[in-house]
């Protein structure tokens, strides 16, 4: 039998907040799945979408990226980002530079194929964008 949860009246949330919390959450499931459904119209994974785009949207402004950086930014194990740039490259979606400071440092950048498919499915998700961002706002 599972415990008895008690719970103070003041931590009591409203139906208005509840309600508010449900309408996020169904919006948010939207935006993903919609997101999802875009990105395969484009031959682009999930994954392999927010790959793209977190490269090309560096928090520097640089449009290139790190495996480890990546790893941090998607909250991915590394190993796991290594596989899906191995698989974006040999897409040819993205390459491999070597940092010219650091040769230890290898940057990740989008090819033109990776840049065009990322933009064709960023400009098709605008409309689910708006929605969720007029909601946050």
């Amino acid at each position: 039998m599972a415990p008895t949860v008690s719970i103070e009246p003041s931590a009591v949330p409203g139906l208005d907040e509840l309600m508010q919390a449900a309408e996020l959450r169904i919006r948010l499931r939207r935006f993903v799945r919609e997101s999802e459904r875009i990105a395969a119209e484009h031959r682009l994974t999930p994954r392999r979408y927010l790959l793209l785009l977190l490269v090309k949207a560096a928090p520097d402004g640089s449009e290139r990226s790190t495996v480890s950086e990546l790893a941090e930014r998607m909250q991915l194990e590394r190993h796991t980002v290594t596989e899906l740039v191995d698989r974006a490259e040999r897409a040819g979606l993205v390459a491999r530079e070597r940092s010219s400071e650091d040769r230890r440092v290898v940057h990740l950048r989008l090819t033109d194929e990776g840049e065009r498919r990322l933009f064709a499915a960023f400009r098709d998700l605008e409309a689910e964008r708006r929605s969720l961002g007029e909601l946050l706002a």
